[in-house]
């Protein structure tokens, strides 16, 4: 098998085409006009649908049903608890930062009680927990009016030489979780539980353990991108996770990893990524009203994850 060939089998690497045809196409409708400023503005906000991207993948790849959720609610509490931990100051900047990921971290475990403790399936119970979520992130931060420390705003906005800081943390962070996944005892007992949990059971591995800190990592990064997003728009918002529900899923799905469990791709996360912030940013170089944007990328991500998850709806229906 030649090198393209064997490139081409890759199923993260049409998420890359896909995002180069966009721009491609946006590019050439604009004459060239600003295209080094669509990368980079593409960069800074795939970081925030990366980052939600991660934590949804692991959860999937744990196997069918898998999934979280909550992911909004809990981006929208974190972005209001971090905000009011830092309260406009630089010096508590770490420290909110902390009060994110264990937010993040509190809702994840909470996701995992309900689904180990009351056998509620995984798609009902984080949907139940992100109505509680969202209610006391409603009587907690709605009107919340906390602008984040100058320095951490000025640092989400920060470039060098055209690239996004924030853009080069977010692949930083990618790495490390591509490389927990294949290198560590935890990451490869994800894979086995996603392929075949009775068989990871029978062998001997901590199944429940696995799962339990797979949905507090998830929950983590949820509570880190609520505060990065808080950081990056000038202050916490209700609703300011909200996008991230199905664009979590579909990045998920579009950059190569399997609905069906046991097969993650890190590299398919940021080509998604890029391919749906890049339509989002063409369709509005082209004047399309709000409402047709939202029916394109909605038309857009059903069909994309319809073509490329069918192979893996049908390993579930398998398993």
């Amino acid at each position: 098998m030649s090198r393209i060939s064997l490139l081409l089998s890759k199923p993260w690497i049409w998420s890359f085409f896909g995002a180069t045809v966009v721009f491609v196409a946006a590019a050439l409708f604009t004459r060239g006009a600003g295209a080094g400023g669509m990368i980079t503005t593409a960069l800074a906000l795939a970081v925030f649908m990366v980052v939600a991207g991660l934590g949804q993948m692991i959860v999937i790849t744990l196997g069918p049903g898998n999934v979280d959720l909550s992911l909004p609610a809990n981006i929208g509490l974190a972005s209001a608890v971090s905000m009011t931990v830092m309260n406009g100051s630089d010096n508590w900047v770490g420290i909110g930062l902390l009060a994110a990921l264990g937010c993040g971290l509190a809702i994840g475990i909470a996701n995992y009680l309900l689904i180990r403790a009351l056998g509620i399936p995984p798609i009902v119970a984080t949907l139940s927990s992100s109505f509680v979520v969202q209610s006391i992130d409603i009587a907690y931060g709605r009107g919340l009016q906390i602008k984040p420390p100058p320095g951490f705003a000025a640092f989400m906005n920060l470039q060098i030489a055209g690239l996004p800081v924030c853009a080069i943390l977010a692949i930083a962070l990618s790495v490390i979780i591509a490389i927990a996944l294949r290198r560590t005892i935890y990451g490869r007992s994800v894979l086995a539980i996603g392929q075949n949990a009775r068989a990871a059971l029978f062998a001997g591995l901590a199944v429940e353990r696995t799962r339990a800190v797979t949905y507090g990592l998830c929950g983590m990064l949820g509570g880190l991108n609520g505060a990065l997003l808080a950081g990056y728009f000038q202050g916490a918002n209700v609703d300011i996770g909200s996008e991230y529900l199905l664009s979590s899923i579909a990045v998920v799905v579009i950059g190569g990893t399997s609905v069906a469990g046991g097969r993650a791709s890190v590299p398919g996360i940021w080509g998604a990524s890029l391919f749906l912030v890049l339509l989002l940013t063409m369709l509005n170089t082209f004047g399309v009203s709000a409402g047709v944007r939202l029916l394109a990328t909605g038309i857009v991500i059903v069909a994309v994850i319809a073509a490329a998850g069918g192979r893996g709806l049908k390993d579930v229906g398998a398993k």
